[in-house]
């Protein structure tokens, strides 16, 4: 299970997803300072989620309809940090089929998932 996570993603995020056996691309690590696009971009390439907490790739799925192969968005800045990394994790596992191909949105209330429409 691949998972590209975005700059914006707290490392504790990827380190906990790496315990839990998966494979994850930080950009922070590889591609530190690319563009949003690029970013998508990489994702796109990889056919794998992105994570991130950056509300702009909803723009740049919606308004240009760049292609994704799903997007986690995650809306958690008013959670202390232990707990907004517990529940990113454990969300991605029980959910991850779900949220693939899907853009999705975590915050402390519900997931959203905006299922993706095929043509």
């Amino acid at each position: 299970m691949k998972i590209i996570a975005d700059e914006s993603v707290d490392f504790g995020i990827i380190k906990k997803l790496r315990e839990n056996n998966f494979e994850v691309i930080s950009i922070s690590e590889s591609n530190s300072g690319i563009s949003d696009i690029e970013v998508l971009g990489i994702s796109s390439k990889h056919k794998c989620l992105l994570n991130t907490e950056d509300k702009d790739f909803g723009e740049l799925t919606y308004r240009l309809k760049l292609e994704h192969f799903g997007i986690l968005v995650i809306r958690l800045n008013e959670t202390i940090r232990d707990e907004r990394i517990n529940q990113s994790v454990q969300t991605i596992i029980q959910y991850f089929e779900e949220l693939n191909m899907n853009f999705s949105v975590l915050n402390t209330t519900r997931l959203r998932i905006k299922r993706k429409i095929t043509q």
